[in-house]
């Protein structure tokens, strides 16, 4: 038995199926080609909320984007990931400073994954209390790990001050983060630290930046429609016109 369960739980990992289930608190969905969702889940404001980030099978290695918002998902991730494409994490990048972005940055750093964010997330994740990467990005920078490469982008401030997308320019696939809200969504959510000013002017930013994305993945909620960016900028500027 100790040969057979090992084997049929690696056959269920591996099935090729577009979303995948790990146990109820993390899933993992196939997005396109070597490009992956992760959601985990907490609550907020009594709710149970879905939190999606990114990752990136690589020749060299696995690429997260954002971290587990569920603190107990941050080694389940790992081993789900090691099961399904025999390959570690190396890089973890984190889109701006809350919880539910930089989480299990210091985890992973003790695993030996190199953890980035921009100098502004590190200030105020310093501020704030919350985890920090090992290594600053101090502008927009291009990356390029085995056969794919990805700028990361601050368009400006919107839901957070230090806000940043991940743009996939050859694969068209902007990782936006907490900054996009999907088409599911009534409003902007969380705006303790947003900037009601300037966030449709920033959502123009990323449209001018990210031409013709074939697919754009939200901070929270579904991925399914590339309109979730128009949405975002429509939310945004009948705000702007309700504060004025």
């Amino acid at each position: 038995m100790r040969t057979i369960i090992p084997t049929l739980i690696f056959l269920l990992l591996t099935t090729n199926i577009p979303a995948q289930v790990t146990d109820s608190n993390l899933k993992i969905s196939h997005l396109t080609g070597d490009f992956y969702v992760f959601t985990t889940f907490n609550l907020y404001k009594g709710s149970r909320i879905p939190a999606n980030g990114m990752y990136l099978v690589t020749d060299k290695g696995v690429i997260l984007f954002d971290t587990p918002w569920d603190t107990t998902q941050f080694q389940p991730l790992l081993d789900s990931i090691k099961v399904k494409h025999n390959k570690n994490v190396i890089l973890s990048f984190a889109t701006h400073f809350h919880e539910d972005r930089t989480g299990g940055l210091e985890y992973y750093k003790q695993q030996g994954i190199k953890t980035y964010t921009t100098k502004q997330t590190d200030e105020l994740s310093k501020e704030r209390g919350k985890k920090r990467a090992e290594f600053l990005i101090d502008k927009d920078t291009v990356f390029t790990v085995g056969q794919y490469s990805f700028q990361t982008y601050y368009p400006g401030h919107g839901h957070a001050p230090d806000n940043i997308i991940i743009w996939f320019e050859k694969e068209k696939i902007l990782y936006g983060g907490c900054l996009i809200k999907s088409t599911d969504d009534t409003d902007l959510g969380n705006l303790s630290d947003a900037n009601v000013n300037d966030y449709a002017t920033t959502i123009k930013n990323v449209q001018g930046k990210c031409k013709k994305p074939k697919h754009i993945i939200p901070g929270h909620g579904s991925w399914a429609s590339t309109r979730s960016l128009q949405h975002t900028l429509e939310m945004a500027e009948q705000l702007h016109q309700q504060k004025h």
